[in-house]
């Protein structure tokens, strides 16, 4: 038998319950995992909580996680029980073994471990995908980051600096504002009161070609102030809720902006995609150009204790449970 964390109705933590359930068999074109490390993030939320609707229900959620092969589907190919992999982006996370489609893992090279590993796909894989191809970040560059310290936004800062881009943080606390610095910000803003303001300020009134926001209703207007004529607005969290409907010709009165909200099954929808994402975020790490930061760590059935913990703001970097 396996364990996972269910839910059998949205709601608050509360309904992340611990169970015990039959061991997953693989199809022809499926691999049977036994997990080692599951990553906690912000979608996780967003399925438990209702906000996103789920498949079915009990609903095992969570979409990220690292471990080893046990067994193949009889059509698989190029994949062998042993081989250590990680995945995002497919619902089914919060268990000690899972089947998944062959397609969707990625061999993890042995120089990264399996906690990295968890910490580091969905939210690497997001980050690579927002400064390599929504907005293709330039060496010289100038570019907002919101929740700076979260993982995406630590991810993110060493990356961009990294790339030779000047990132302006944007956090909600002084402790955050400390750890987005020593990830590469070069100017760190405590709170989006006047984040305009202190954005043209910086920039000598020209403003950013692109704002990265997963904060949501909160910032929305602000972060669309921070931009330059014919900037880029990426929406790609909504930590704070989801944005209203938005009245577009506001983005003309602005200045042409572009506007989109991106996610990234699209971006790794293909086989070949999903490879190069992960190679391109392998490389970094390996290189240590982009270090991960497992900041939390709670075994997996304490998953309601690390829903509060990312709810509340507590968490910084990125958080992995362990089944």
């Amino acid at each position: 038998m396996a364990k996972a964390i269910r839910i059998h109705a949205n709601g608050g933590p509360e309904v992340m319950v611990w169970e015990t359930i039959p061991m997953p068999e693989p199809g022809p074109n499926e691999v049977l995992l036994e997990q080692r490390a599951v990553g906690l993030n912000y979608i996780d939320v967003y399925f438990r909580t209702g906000l996103y609707k789920a498949p079915s229900m009990p609903l095992v959620i969570g979409q990220e996680g690292a471990g080893t092969i046990t067994a193949v589907g009889s059509a698989v190919t190029g994949l062998k029980p042993g081989d250590r992999v990680a995945y995002a982006g497919a619902i089914g996370g919060y268990a000690t073994h899972r089947v998944i489609a062959a397609d969707r893992v990625v061999k993890v090279p042995d120089a990264i471990d399996f906690q990295t590993a968890a910490a580091m796909m969905l939210q690497g894989m997001t980050a690579q995908y927002l400064l390599r191809r929504t907005h293709r970040v330039q060496a010289g560059e100038t570019i907002v980051v919101h929740a700076a310290a979260g993982g995406v936004g630590l991810i993110m800062c060493q990356w961009a600096k990294h790339l030779g881009a000047t990132v302006i943080g944007v956090v909600s606390t002084e402790a955050k504002a400390e750890m987005a610095r020593a990830n590469g910000a070069a100017h760190v803003l405590v709170g989006h009161e006047n984040l305009a303001t202190q954005v043209k300020k910086i920039t000598g009134g020209a403003g950013v070609p692109v704002v990265y926001d997963s904060v949501g209703k909160e910032t929305f207007g602000a972060s669309l102030d921070c931009l330059a004529p014919l900037g880029l607005m990426v929406s790609f969290g909504n930590a704070s809720g989801p944005v209203p409907p938005v009245d577009i010709s506001i983005l003309a009165a602005k200045g042409s902006l572009f506007l989109t909200r991106p996610s990234l099954a699209t971006y790794i929808a293909k086989r070949a995609d999903l490879e190069t994402v992960a190679n391109d975020l392998f490389d970094v790490v390996a290189k240590g150009a982009v270090k991960i930061h497992v900041n939390q760590t709670f075994p997996l059935q304490d998953a309601a204790r690390a829903h509060i913990a990312l709810e509340a703001r507590k968490t910084t970097g990125s958080t992995v449970l362990i089944p």
